[in-house]
């Protein structure tokens, strides 16, 4: 999808730290998360709500009064005329967010449209459907957040056996794929400075809020300590330092037009978004979907990869970056310049946001350029967006 009059002003996206699972923000609604995050990053942005006429919301683990959906929140922002649909389409919920909102902006239906994502899945809810054709009556239950991770309705292999499958066909040795881990890793830790999006969360408590203001849960990593790691699988070459963790998180950002982004900035600047594509791979191929889905986006934009400055991707595994590089050219060193989801987990929803609001503050840095987002999903799928950062 090609889009010509959307953008996102310079400052106006943001994420909250994210949080190994079962960490700091594990009793905390994602609700009540992104409520808290969203309303002190608007705030401290100087942004008036009242010109929002839409909120676009992403998630994709229930939590209680989430049926309620986009309503659940826009009153505790200040936006109590407001509305807007809630969307899940699994790791890939941040680009179809921004697709949802940005279509709005583009149209002209709205002006100016808030884009956000929320996720805990720490104390994922049990589902329990009642099954009166069963022996007894024994009701089915599904645990929403770790049974989709090791069954795949399509296929019935897990999200690993996906990474696991591309390894193998590809021939990628355990070596190159710890190699990429331990470059990530590093390129996490030499931007120790943040790029100024990761706004502070405050964690109601008996005693007070506890404030979270950095991630938790990112692990030291070393050569030596990524290949004294056994595979997952006997018989794999992906451990549990090659991939993700599960977290918690919330991430948002402002979608206008472009003459508004350039007012709401004061002059930074501008990340234009030129286009959104998808795109699936075979069956148990996840790994693979962000190569199709940059190549629908950039094809969309009219662009190709050598017109692109700096790559953002939402890599569970290793193993996906490595691929992409393969596939396209792009240079491994040249993507994920503040880390990526490899690094500071996967809240699932928001993962993609932060990943955005990373890819503008890269592109900003340098001056302005071209960045890509892309990032896989749930089995085989992925989306990704093309920005422009200008004046």
């Amino acid at each position: 999808m090609r889009l010509s009059d959307v953008a996102v002003p310079i400052g106006f996206a943001w994420s909250s730290p994210f949080c190994r699972w079962q960490g700091a923000l594990a009793g905390m609604s994602s609700v009540d998360l992104l409520v808290d995050v969203t309303g002190r990053a608007l705030e401290t942005r100087g942004f008036d709500v009242t010109e929002v006429t839409q909120v676009v919301l992403g998630t994709t683990v229930p939590q209680p009064t989430s049926f309620y959906g986009v309503t659940t929140v826009t009153p505790r922002l200040g936006l109590d005329g407001v509305t807007g649909p809630t969307i899940a389409q699994a790791c890939a919920t941040s680009v179809a967010v921004l697709q949802a909102a940005a279509v709005q902006v583009e149209l002209g239906a709205h002006r100016t449209v808030l884009a956000l994502t929320t996720d805990r899945t720490s104390n994922g809810p049990l589902m329990v459907w009642s099954a009166q054709g069963t022996p007894g009556a024994a009701p089915v239950t599904e645990h929403w957040v770790l049974d989709p991770m090791r069954h795949d309705p399509n296929t019935g292999q897990s999200m690993l056996d996906t990474a696991e499958n591309v390894a193998a066909e590809e021939g990628y040795p355990r070596a190159e794929i710890d190699a990429v881990t331990l470059l990530r890793h590093e390129q996490y830790r030499a931007a120790a400075r943040r790029p100024g999006h990761l706004v502070e969360v405050h964690v109601p408590g008996r005693r007070g809020d506890t404030v979270v203001t950095d991630d938790q849960g990112v692990h030291d990593t070393t050569a030596e300590g990524l290949a004294k790691l056994s595979p997952v699988r006997p018989d794999g070459v992906v451990t549990y330092g090659s991939q993700t963790h599960p977290g918690d998180g919330t991430a948002g950002l402002v979608v206008t037009t472009v003459a508004r982004a350039r007012e709401l900035s004061g002059g930074a600047g501008v990340a234009r978004l030129r286009a959104v594509g998808f795109a699936r791979a075979g069956r148990a191929r996840m790994p693979k979907a962000p190569v199709p889905a940059a190549r629908a986006a950039l094809a969309a934009a009219d662009l190709d990869i050598d017109a692109v400055d700096v790559v953002t991707t939402h890599n569970p595994f290793a193993v996906n970056d490595l691929y992409f590089s393969r596939q396209t050219g792009f240079p491994l060193d040249r993507m994920n310049p503040y880390g990526c989801s490899l690094v500071y987990g996967h809240p699932q929803g928001p993962t993609g946001m932060r990943a955005l609001a990373e890819l503008v503050a890269a592109l900003h840095a340098r001056g302005g350029g071209r960045g890509l987002f892309t990032g896989c999903a749930a089995g085989d799928t992925a989306g990704a967006v093309v920005v422009e950062v200008t004046d």
